[in-house]
């Protein structure tokens, strides 16, 4: 693992013993409120470590694990009865399973992505027991692809756990093997500014209250080709790319066609490039800090070549993580670049399934994974791409741009993942609209993020969130004003979904009724 992994990760340790400590000391404090006292005393209680399990008998992780089950919810009996939906602006949607025992899931489709991902999957799973969550996922998982095309497959399984964590009373990173941590260490982008032509003053003041307000310990800029390209001299070919007139020679790149991949644009970066590349990231890591992880996203413009000398410019601003220079499948790529550069590498936010993950890890193409939990296949998909990169000596970042649906599903497989680094908490959340913690409410009274650090709910059953129907409805997509509506027109499926041929258990052929065609 490279210097700058360890550094941050023996840090993320101390941060998160830190605000143990100091929820203990606010304990202990006279002047602490008996109301505040009490909600702390809660977050230190319920349930156990995954380092406690492994100390256990069959016998007492057994009772551990259902001394809160819920027996007169009866969850061998629970059948899914219903699939219903609503989308937030800016393109969120939101799924609700319902059952014939009235305790419903939440779940949320990828940002960006179609709502009928998920409906496609109503069909699969109805009349089913949503508690038969590794099953069901197997059943509709050959729905999914990657990037939004995993959405769907995804929501569903944030809802199934969500559910079963209801039916059993216990908290859903209970029911992925056990919780590592309390607090989720959270990372944000800089304040957003208008690139190396920003108000340093005013961008220096939002980062002061980022940091001492907000508690935000780790950041991410964007400095990508946009913020260069308007200086003369510092790319090749990059205005003939974009230019409209020249566009479609190539292949068409504008939003809902296809994108070029980056190794075929030929676009370049000059000396002079990126001279003024690293001016710019200087000037954001400076005012950042350099006791803080600083992360580098929009790096997606080079191929092979180009990466390489961009990430050796930036390499002396000792930056957390360089993303997304080259698409997944280009492994070849990522390890020359991860080879020879000293900035670790990162990707992974549009991966589907763990294979892919397992074939970055084991090519050590990457320095850290950055699965989205929303495409990357749930919860418990997401917790084993991280125990598979453990294995491995290769850390995980989460990335995440939701609502607080798909944001509480992260922090459960976050608590129940040991390498994780930090989670995402997107500009479009509770940064910079006041409304996006208001979507929900938590069913056990805590905050949902407090000083740059998620709170785990230790006692609450499933997600632990309840929605605030009133402010859900009034930010709604004002293209889609449903909510929660049933859906009887997506009961039915007509297709035959096996994945291969073959013969019924006895060895007798499988037959079709005789049919006759006019």
């Amino acid at each position: 693992m490279k210097s700058i992994l360890q550094e941050i990760a023996e840090k993320s340790k101390q941060e998160e013993a830190q605000v143990v400590e100091a929820s203990k000391a606010e304990i202990a404090d006279p002047s602490t409120s008996d109301t505040r006292r009490d909600f702390l005393k809660k977050a230190a209680i319920g349930g156990i470590s995954m380092a406690g399990f492994m100390g256990m008998t069959i016998e007492d992780t057994v009772a551990q694990s259902t001394s809160k089950v819920q027996r007169s919810s009866n969850p061998s009996e629970l059948k899914i009865t219903d699939m219903r939906y609503c989308v937030v602006r800016n393109r969120r949607p939101v799924i609700r399973i319902d059952t014939n025992q009235g305790i419903y899931g939440l779940g949320e489709v990828r940002d960006g992505a179609d709502w009928r991902y998920a409906l496609i999957l109503k069909s699969r799973i109805l009349g089913k027991n949503p508690c038969n969550v590794e099953m069901l996922f197997r059943l509709i998982k050959q729905f999914g692809h990657h990037a939004r095309g995993g959405g769907g497959v995804c929501a569903v399984e944030m809802a199934l756990w969500d559910l079963t964590g209801k039916a059993y009373g216990v908290p859903c990173w209970q029911l992925l093997g056990g919780r590592y941590r309390d607090k989720i260490r959270m990372y944000a982008y800089v304040p957003r500014h208008n690139g190396r032509h920003m108000d340093v003053e005013k961008f220096k003041a939002e980062m002061k209250f980022r940091k001492e307000v907000l508690g935000i310990t780790w950041f991410k800029m964007y400095p990508s080709l946009s913020w260069i390209s308007d200086i003369p001299g510092t790319t090749v070919n990059d205005k003939f790319w974009w230019n409209p007139e020249y566009r479609n020679s190539y292949s068409p790149v504008q939003q809902g066609e296809m994108r070029t991949k980056q190794p075929f644009t030929q676009t370049q970066i000059t000396e002079k490039g990126l001279e003024e590349l690293a001016k710019y990231v200087s000037m954001v890591r400076d005012i950042v800090g350099y006791d803080l992880p600083l992360g580098s996203d929009g790096l997606g413009n080079y191929d092979v070549n180009n990466a390489i000398r961009v990430g050796k410019a930036l390499d002396p601003y000792r930056l957390a993580f360089l993303e997304d220079f080259f698409p997944m499948d280009y492994i070849a790529q990522w390890k020359a670049v991860t080879d020879a550069i000293e900035t670790p590498t990162l990707t992974g936010e549009d991966i589907y399934l763990k294979e892919q993950f397992i074939k970055l890890i084991d090519a050590h193409a990457v320095d850290i994974v950055q699965p989205d939990l929303a495409t990357s296949g749930g919860l418990l998909e997401t917790k084993l791409i991280g125990d598979y990169a453990e294995s491995k000596g290769v850390p995980m970042i989460m990335h995440f741009a939701g609502t607080p649906v798909s944001f509480m599903a992260n922090v459960h497989c976050a608590a129940a993942t040991n390498n994780m680094l930090s989670l995402e908490m997107p500009n479009n959340g509770s940064l910079d609209n006041p409304w996006w913690e208001k979507l929900v409410k938590t069913t056990d009274g805590r905050q949902i993020f407090d000083k740059g650090f998620a709170n785990v709910p230790l006692t609450a059953p499933g997600l632990g969130i309840e929605l605030n129907d009133d402010v859900m409805k009034e930010n709604l997509d004002p293209n889609n004003k449903n909510y929660f509506l049933p859906t009887p027109e997506w009961n039915d499926s007509n297709s035959s979904d096996f994945l291969w041929s073959g013969r019924t258990t006895g060895g007798t052929e499988i037959t079709r009724p005789t049919e006759t065609y006019k």
